[in-house]
């Protein structure tokens, strides 16, 4: 990583981080044969680096994880940990010590419990994100429900197709506001989330 960046970064207060992430660019891409690859490199890294004892299932998940789909250039990843609190104490030191931005962040609302773990992996030579990694316990149904949606998207091309034509649109209205573009996206995932449960 850069030095300069990160020096800068390291004296950010969490507002300004805050604000620094989610002004960052939403760009919609054509499906990357390589994402599957992206995934199965940092799963390694993070089996390799983190203590044992604490990582579990380790899923790809989001748009990168359905073949075909444009997307943020961008592997989401959902892990599976034992404690969120050791979480806390022992991943989040470690892997932003490694250039991640770290966040404990709510699962739903502004500010309300539950929390999860979140982390931002970054080009080392452009500082372009490549990775989300969400930490949860094995009880966050709502975060494991993602799952379930990315599974339907794969098995339903037509919905992966409205989908997809969405994103597009809601990318292009909100180019630097990454959380109007994301609550943008609540209902449909919320709709098609409930129909993969039945």
């Amino acid at each position: 990583m850069d030095p300069a960046r990160t020096s800068r970064i390291s004296v950010e207060t969490l507002e300004e981080k805050i604000q620094r992430v989610v002004q960052e660019e939403v760009s919609i891409v054509a499906y990357n044969p390589a994402w599957p690859h992206w995934f199965k490199q940092e799963e390694q890294h993070l089996r390799s680096c983190l203590p044992t004892d604490l990582i579990r299932r380790i899923e790809p998940f989001g748009s990168t994880a359905v073949p075909g789909l444009s997307a943020k250039a961008i592997v989401d990843i959902l892990v599976e940990v034992t404690s969120l609190q050791e979480t806390r104490k022992r991943i989040a030191p470690l892997l932003e010590a490694q250039g991640y931005d770290y966040f404990w962040r709510p699962t739903h609302g502004d500010d309300g419990p539950p929390f999860y773990a979140w982390f931002i992996k970054r080009d080392d030579q452009t500082g372009v994100r490549t990775h989300h990694i969400h930490m949860v316990e094995a009880e966050f149904s709502q975060h494991w429900d993602r799952l379930r949606f990315r599974d339907y998207l794969i098995e339903h091309p037509e919905v992966a197709a409205e989908y997809e034509a969405l994103k597009i649109r809601l990318a292009s209205e909100s180019p630097r506001d990454r959380v109007a573009y994301t609550e943008a996206k609540t209902e449909f995932i919320v709709r098609v989330t409930k129909e993969a449960l039945r």
